[in-house]
C-alpha cells in the first residue's frame, strides 16, 4: 500500500523534475494533494503538473520565473533537486569546465534558487524546503571530486540557512541520498555500478520512490521538530 501524506492546497516547487528522482518526487507531491511547479532547464512533461524551463546555473532565469509567481500565491515547498554527476574521474584528469558545471548545477543553482524563493517564504509566514544533496557530500568519494564538494557545500549551505530562517517558521533540510537507480547512476557503467551494490549493505541501488516518500514526509506537519538535519539515504552505506 502507498503511503500518504497531508499535503493538501499545499504548492511546491521541484527542480530538475523532468526525470529520476525529481520526477518521483514531484508525482508523490502530486497524488498528495500538491499543486507542483516543475522548474528543469529540460521539457518536463509530469501529469498533473506545471512546468517551466529555467536553467537554474543562470540567475537572469531563476530571477524571472520567481518573478511569474504571482504576488498572491504561495509556494509551501520548494525541492532542491536538480543535479549533475558527471562521470567518474581523477581530480587531475578532471577538466575544468566540467568540474565547474558541476559545481553551478549542484550548489550554485540551489543557492540561486532558494534566495530567489526564501522571501515568498519569509512573506508568507513559512515554508519547507528540502535541499538534495549526496552521501558523497557525507563522505567524499574518490572518483568524483567535485561532485563531493559541491554536495558537501549543499549540506552545509543547508545548516547556515536553517539557522538563518527558524525565526520565519521555514523548515530548511537535506537528504543526502547513496546511489538511486536512475540514469544519471546507470551512466557511470556496469562496473561501477556493480561496486555501488557491493558496497551496499543492503546490496542494491536505492530506488527513485524511496527517496520521494522522505522528501513528502519532510514537507508535512509530522516534521515539524526537524530543520538544519541531514537525512542519510544509502541503504547503511554512510559511515556516520
Amino acid at each position: 500500500m502507498a503511503n500518504t501524506y497531508d499535503l493538501t492546497g499545499k504548492t511546491a516547487i521541484v527542480t530538475g523534475a523532468a526525470k529520476g528522482t525529481g520526477r518521483a518526487i514531484a508525482e508523490i507531491l502530486l497524488a498528495n494533494g500538491c499543486d507542483v511547479l516543475i522548474w528543469d532547464a529540460n521539457v518536463a512533461s509530469v501529469p498533473g503538473a506545471r512546468s517551466a524551463q529555467v536553467d537554474i546555473t543562470q540567475p537572469d532565469q531563476v530571477a524571472a520565473a520567481a518573478a511569474g509567481v504571482p504576488a498572491n500565491q504561495r509556494v509551501d515547498i520548494l525541492v532542491n533537486n536538480a543535479g549533475y554527476l558527471g562521470k567518474t574521474i581523477a581530480f587531475l584528469a578532471h577538466a575544468p569546465a566540467d568540474w565547474r558545471r558541476i559545481i553551478e548545477v549542484n550548489l550554485l543553482g540551489t543557492m540561486h534558487v532558494t534566495q530567489a524563493i526564501l522571501p515568498i517564504m519569509v512573506r508568507q509566514g513559512g515554508g519547507r524546503i528540502v535541499n538534495l544533496g549526496s552521501l558523497a557530500g557525507k563522505e567524499g568519494l574518490a572518483g568524483i571530486a567535485a561532485y563531493s564538494a559541491a554536495s558537501a557545500g549543499i549540506i552545509s549551505f543547508t545548516k547556515a540557512i536553517s539557522r538563518e530562517v527558524a525565526q520565519h517558521n521555514v523548515f530548511v533540510n537535506c537528504v543526502a541520498p547513496g546511489p538511486i537507480d536512475t540514469d544519471m547512476i546507470r551512466d557511470l557503467g556496469s562496473e561501477v555500478v556493480g561496486q555501488m551494490i557491493k558496497d551496499s549493505p543492503l546490496g542494491r541501488l536505492g530506488e527513485t520512490s524511496e527517496v520521494a516518500n522522505l522528501v513528502a514526509w519532510l514537507c508535512t506537519e509530522a516534521s515539524r521538530f526537524n530543520t538544519g538535519a541531514v537525512f542519510d539515504m544509502s541503504g547503511g552505506r554512510a559511515r556516520y
